[in-house]
């Protein structure tokens, strides 16, 4: 139920604007509100706590807030080499503040589309045995794949694995199918895609400002390999996750994802994550543009 934020930074078409004065700092990044739990997540602020924090959310972002933290140089490599330094490291950090991301992502929460007897039934599930080891695995993957080379063994081992037409890889299809998980994943990257845009237009990083319907265009371009990178990542990810579960297993995981709480939840994660993802990417644009307009100084 959980997605991967892909951003894929191309500007590829588009004149940035000329250098300027160096930017010693970038425009501010996200300011989560950080709200009171009750405050955030209604009357039932203790039971859905408990429940994402069996769901292993909690560690999830705080994994999630490392990854956009170690994007950083890469990001800078791409858009205004060796021109960012200890400053835009520090600008990334704040975008990518766990505290702030955590708070964001509990006022982002749809709530109203969780009943409590979802919560109830899916607390059940997550805090038995078998939820507990989803849980772990799936925080466990999700951590092994800040290494790169444990990616790559996650890969090479789903391909394999695929290539042998294995009955795991048929319950991940299956799972990824009951969940939306491509289509939700390839539609969040793109609307972060655009936001990333949006912000670099708004903070100035063009010579001339650009429709978006360019903006749009070039979105729109990244669809395919966003596509197969998505279905990549997820089959390698969830190879890992679930290793450790039997088909008996994962086929009550799917079962849950097909009932109706499985649904709501899976839902209501989503939007969440769109709402950060999309500020963040913004946040990353604009912040990118102040190092672009002085990145020959």
């Amino acid at each position: 139920m959980l997605r991967r934020p892909f951003l894929a930074f191309t500007i590829a078409g588009f004149a940035l604007c000329a250098p300027a004065g160096f930017a010693q700092s970038a425009p501010p990044a996200m300011q989560a509100q950080v709200i009171a739990p009750d405050a955030v997540l209604g009357a039932r602020a203790p039971e859905l706590r408990a429940l994402l924090g069996a769901m292993g959310l909690y560690d999830i972002l705080a994994i999630m807030a490392a990854e956009g933290r170690e994007s950083a140089p890469d990001l800078e490599a791409d858009m205004f080499p060796g021109q960012g330094g200890a400053a835009w490291m520090a600008v990334v950090a704040g975008i990518y503040a766990t505290d702030k991301m955590t708070a964001a992502f509990e006022a982002a929460l749809p709530v109203e589309r969780l009943s409590d007897a979802d919560i109830a039934s899916l607390r059940a599930f997550f805090e038995s045995d078998l939820g507990a080891r989803i849980a772990a695995g799936e925080i466990a993957a999700r951590q092994a794949f800040l290494d790169p080379s444990l990616e790559q063994i996650a890969t090479d081992l789903a391909e394999e694995r695929a290539a042998q037409n294995h009955p795991r890889i048929a319950q991940l299809t299956e799972f990824n199918i009951v969940n939306d998980l491509v289509e939700r994943n390839v539609s969040g990257a793109l609307n972060a895609n655009f936001a990333f845009y949006m912000g670099l237009s708004d903070g100035g990083a063009f010579a001339a400002p650009i429709p978006e319907e360019m903006m749009l265009a070039q979105v729109w371009d990244q669809e395919a390999a966003i596509r197969a990178e998505t279905v990549q990542w997820l089959l390698a990810y969830q190879t890992l996750a679930y290793e450790d579960l039997s088909d008996a297993d994962m086929a009550a995981y799917i079962a849950l994802s097909r009932s109706a709480a499985g649904q709501a939840i899976n839902a209501s994660l989503f939007a969440a994550f769109d709402i950060v993802f999309n500020a963040i990417s913004h946040d990353l644009g604009r912040a990118a543009a102040g190092f672009i307009a002085g990145e020959d100084t």
